[in-house]
C-alpha cells in the first residue's frame, strides 16, 4: 500500500516565512517517510509562490508513483500529467500568489495609515490595553497593570538591579504576562527599551508619533537606556553585598572586592597595577564612617531651618512666572506645527507636492512636534518639581540617617548613598568621599552655620535676623524698569 500524506498545510493567516517553513518541513517528512502520494484541499493550501511549486514540480517528476491529489478542483498531478493539467496548476499558483501580494499591499497600506493616526498597528506592550471596534482600535493604559511597568522602570533606573533580579522581583510583587505566565528576562529588557511608553511607535526599524497616552517620563527611559548600555550595571550575583560597585581604592581606583569569611562581610583591595593596600575592613566599620557623615549634613539650628524654608518658597516664585512665559511660547508654537501638518496634507491631496518631498517635511515637522511636546511635559513639571525637589534634598539630609538605619533593604539604602554621594574610595580602612552637587552645597552652608563660633557670635532675634515686615520690591525689579517713578532729586544731584 502507497503512503499517503493528508495535508492542509498552510493557512490563510499565516505570514511567508511561516509558509515556508511548514512547506520546507513536509517536503522533508514525505521524503522520510517515502510519501507518494499527497491529498490537499486545493492549490493555495499547499503553496502560494512560484519557487514552492518548482519544489513540488521536481519531487513529482522524480518518481512516476508520486502524485498530488487537489480534492476541491478535482484535479490529479503527477509526471504524466497533460499539458493543459500543468498549465492550469501553474495559473493557479500564480493566481493564489497574486493574491497573497495584493493581501500584503493592502495590509501594509492599513498599518501605514494607522501610523499615520497615531496608533500602533498591532497589540500594545504590557501596561496598555486595546479599546474599539476593527479599524477604530486605540491603545489605552490598563490601571491595573500599568503599575507593575511604572515600578519595573523605577528600579531599573535606580542602577542596582540586573535583569534576571529585576524579573525575579516583578514576579514576586505579582506582574504577569497577558497569559498569566512569569515575565521573563528577555520580555523584561524589551519592555524596557520600547519607546511605545514615552509616546512613540516603533515600526520597522522607524520611529512614529504616538497619540497614546503616557506614564514613564523621557527622562527615566532615557535614564534606563543609559543604564542598559553601561558596563557597571550590576550583574546577578548570589551575594548582594551593601557596598558592592560602590567603593573604590583610592590607590589604584580598583573596586573593592566584597567576600564573605565565617559570616562576616570583609571588604580589601584587589591589588590592581601593584597596589599596596593591604588592610581588610569589615561592612559595619564602613557603615559606621558613612553614617557620620550623612549627620553632618544635618543643620542644627531650628531658626536657620525655618530660614531655609522660607527662602526656598520665596525662590519659588520667580520660577513659576518664568514657567508660565516659556509654556504660553512652547504653546504658539505647537500650534504653528499643528497648521503646517494639516496644510502638507492637503497640498499632498490637491497634487501640489511629490510623495517625497511630503514625507521629508512630515519628518521634519514630527521631530520638531516632538521636541515641543517634550519640552511642555517638562515646563508644565517644572513650576513644582524644582521646589518639591529642593524641598525634597533639604528634608532628606535632616532625615538621612533616620531613614538609613530604618530601612530592611539594601536596596533603598544603596539607592540612598548613590543619591547623597558621587565619588567614595577607601586607603588603608579609611573612607574618602565626595557629596553629590545638591549635598555638596548643602554640606557647605551647613558647616558654615554649625560652627560654635557662628553660634556664639551670632544673636539669633528676631530683629536682627529678619524683618518682620516685608516689603513688596516687585516694582524695582529689572522686568518692570521702565514703569518705575523717576527719583526725585537729592541734594547733591548735579
Amino acid at each position: 500500500m502507497k503512503a499517503v500524506l493528508f495535508c492542509r498545510v498552510i493557512s490563510e493567516s499565516a505570514s511567508g516565512k511561516k509558509q515556508r517553513q511548514i512547506f520546507d518541513s513536509m517536503v522533508e517528512f514525505s521524503k522520510k517517510q517515502n510519501i507518494k502520494i499527497m491529498i490537499c484541499e486545493k492549490v493555495d493550501r499547499l503553496t502560494r509562490n512560484i519557487k514552492d511549486s518548482v519544489d513540488i514540480n521536481e519531487w513529482i517528476n522524480k518518481d512516476p508513483e508520486r502524485q498530488v491529489h487537489f480534492v476541491k478542483e478535482n484535479v490529479v498531478l503527477d509526471k504524466d500529467s497533460k499539458s493543459n493539467e500543468k498549465f492550469i496548476w501553474n495559473i493557479k499558483v500564480a493566481v493564489a500568489q497574486y493574491y497573497i501580494d495584493n493581501l500584503s499591499e493592502e495590509v501594509k497600506k492599513g498599518q501605514k495609515e494607522k501610523l499615520a493616526q497615531g496608533w500602533l498597528p498591532t497589540k500594545p506592550p504590557l501596561g496598555y490595553k486595546t479599546l474599539g471596534e476593527k479599524g477604530r482600535k486605540i491603545h489605552v493604559i490598563d490601571t491595573e497593570k500599568s503599575r507593575f511597568i511604572k515600578r519595573m522602570f523605577s528600579l531599573y533606573a535606580a542602577g542596582n538591579y540586573s535583569l534576571k533580579k529585576l524579573a525575579d522581583t516583578m514576579a514576586k510583587d505579582g506582574m504577569k504576562s497577558d497569559y498569566g505566565n512569569k515575565v521573563i528576562k528577555s520580555r523584561i529588557h524589551q519592555y524596557l527599551t520600547d519607546p511605545f511608553y514615552i509616546g512613540k511607535n516603533r515600526w520597522n526599524g522607524q520611529l512614529y508619533p504616538g497619540k497614546q497616552e503616557t506614564f514613564i517620563s523621557s527622562e527615566v527611559f532615557e535614564k534606563v537606556q543609559k543604564t542598559l548600555k553601561s558596563k557597571t550595571t550590576p550583574k546577578y550575583r548570589k551575594h548582594d553585598f551593601l557596598f558592592k560597585s560602590l567603593i573604590r581604592c583610592k590607590e589604584c581606583t580598583g573596586l573593592i572586592t566584597w567576600e564573605v569569611q565565617k559570616g562576616i562581610v570583609y571588604g580589601h583591595c584587589n591589588h590592581y597595577r601593584g597596589c599596596t593596600q593591604t588592610i581588610w575592613f569589615t561592612e559595619p566599620q564602613i557603615e559606621e564612617q558613612l553614617i557620620k557623615l550623612v549627620t553632618d549634613l544635618e543643620v542644627k539650628n531650628p531658626r536657620l531651618m525655618s530660614w531655609i524654608r522660607k527662602a526656598l518658597k520665596e525662590s519659588h516664585k520667580e520660577l513659576i512666572e518664568y514657567n508660565t512665559t516659556s509654556l504660553n511660547e512652547l504653546n504658539e508654537r505647537f500650534k504653528t506645527i499643528e497648521g503646517r501638518f494639516e496644510k502638507i496634507y492637503d497640498d499632498k491631496l490637491d497634487g501640489k507636492i511629490t510623495e517625497e518631498f511630503y514625507n521629508k517635511q512630515f519628518k521634519r515637522y514630527t521631530e520638531e512636534k516632538e521636541q515641543i511636546t517634550d519640552s511642555l511635559k517638562k515646563q508644565s513639571q517644572n513650576s513644582n518639581k524644582f521646589y518639591q525637589l529642593s524641598m525634597n534634598i533639604y528634608d532628606l539630609a535632616q532625615r538621612a540617617k533616620e531613614i538609613y538605619l530604618k530601612a530592611k533593604s539594601v536596596d533603598v539604602k544603596r539607592q540612598l548613598i548613590r543619591l547623597i554621594f558621587s565619588n567614595l574610595s577607601i586607603n588603608q580602612g579609611v573612607l574618602d568621599y565626595e557629596y553629590s552637587k545638591a549635598f555638596k552645597l548643602l554640606y557647605e552652608a551647613v558647616e558654615a552655620t554649625n560652627g560654635s563660633k557662628l553660634q556664639d557670635d551670632v544673636v539669633w532675634t528676631e530683629s536682627i535676623f529678619e524683618l518682620k515686615n516685608l516689603f513688596d520690591i516687585t516694582p524695582q525689579s529689572d522686568t518692570l524698569y521702565p514703569t518705575r517713578p523717576i527719583w526725585l532729586p537729592r541734594l547733591d544731584s548735579n
